[in-house]
């Protein structure tokens, strides 16, 4: 189960969409297609094929990230509510964010849901569309509500074709077609993409390349770093480093703090989740964790206190995560180590 899963409230029951209907979106809207027309837009999210004869009115966000990308689209007027807020929301965004309903502020019921009338729900996690929350994306389609799914998390082929800021990217331009705003989704790309080349620019010119831990959470004393499925592996390629657990094939794997000390890495990306609540998500109490464990705080880079803070919410793929990307790029120069 996922550090998200794990921390959230599965308190949806998906049969009320089923047995009680949902509302449908624009006319010929469907997640299996819609009558061809001059203004249908078609897009295929994680293997469906979605359709809108119009764009969407009352689209609904089932988690921050999705919530923030809209919003940077400046798309707020076009939202019927968000749910699952799991940090404050960034400044930039706070005087749009207050125009939209919140549902739930935690995980979205599929009571909740349909009550909100959608004609669009949006996902960055698949952990979301399930029968015990608001429904699997089959189900929804089913009642002609076309359910996106970022690209990032579809499993399969699309993820060895390209980077996770690739397929980010990719996400944006599709909502962008969606919602009829592609010069304002062309415009975000743009300025993302160019963060994300000065990454690369510095990693090209890193002589040794360090070796990095990424810990996203602990959850009763054990923690969760990141794997090879998730965007901080390509963050670390990106800057010219090594994920210590890129063998994982997990997003973000449970690990012991002993197998932890034996990959021994040079830096430690910790990601601070204390808005969240729940004892052990600040950085200060991870790191704490480790000063006080007896292998970990042998480590040298526990020792040398090489320690890269970044915003939790970050190191899930966002239009947040170049800022983390950013700030791993200062914090690397900050060690010498882009020398």
């Amino acid at each position: 189960m996922s550090p998200r899963a794990r921390f959230g409230a599965a308190l949806a029951l998906a049969v009320a969409l089923s047995t009680a209907g949902c509302s449908q979106g624009p006319e010929g809207s469907s997640s299996s297609g819609a009558p061809d027309g001059p203004d249908t837009v078609r897009v295929s999210s994680c293997g469906r094929q979605l359709a809108f004869a119009s764009p969407p009115e009352r689209a609904v966000t089932l988690d921050q990230a999705a919530t923030e990308t809209l919003l940077e689209l400046g798309l707020q007027d076009r939202m019927a509510g968000t749910s699952n807020l799991v940090t404050k929301i960034a400044p930039k965004y706070r005087a749009a964010y207050e125009k939209v309903p919140v549902l739930n502020p935690k995980i979205l019921t599929g009571e909740q849901l349909r009550a909100a009338a959608p004609d669009f729900v949006i996902s960055s996690f698949r952990d979301l569309y399930t029968k015990d929350r608001v429904g699997t994306r089959e189900e929804l389609g089913g009642l002609d509500l076309p359910a996106f799914l970022s690209s990032v998390e579809c499993p399969g082929a699309d993820k060895s074709r390209r980077t996770a800021f690739d397929r980010l990217f990719k996400d944006y331009e599709e909502l962008g077609r969606v919602f009829g705003v592609r010069d304002r989704a062309a415009a975000l790309v743009a300025k993302q993409r160019e963060v994300v080349s000065r990454a690369e620019k510095t990693g090209e010119r890193t002589k040794h390349r360090p070796s990095v831990a990424w810990v996203y959470s602990v959850y009763n004393g054990v923690p969760y770093v990141a794997g090879s499925s998730g965007i901080p592996s390509d963050m670390s390629r990106l800057v010219g480093a090594e994920n210590v657990f890129d063998d994982v094939r997990e997003e973000w794997p449970e690990v012991s703090w002993e197998e932890f000390a034996e990959r021994d890495p040079e830096v430690i990306v910790v990601g601070d989740l204390s808005e969240r609540g729940v004892p052990g998500d600040s950085a200060e109490e991870k790191i704490a964790m480790m000063r006080k464990h007896p292998v970990v705080s042998q480590l040298k880079a526990v020792r040398e206190n090489r320690f890269i803070t970044v915003p939790g919410v970050e190191l899930d793929p966002s239009v947040r995560s170049v800022h983390a990307l950013q700030e791993v790029v200062d914090g690397l120069r900050d060690f010498g180590r882009d020398r």
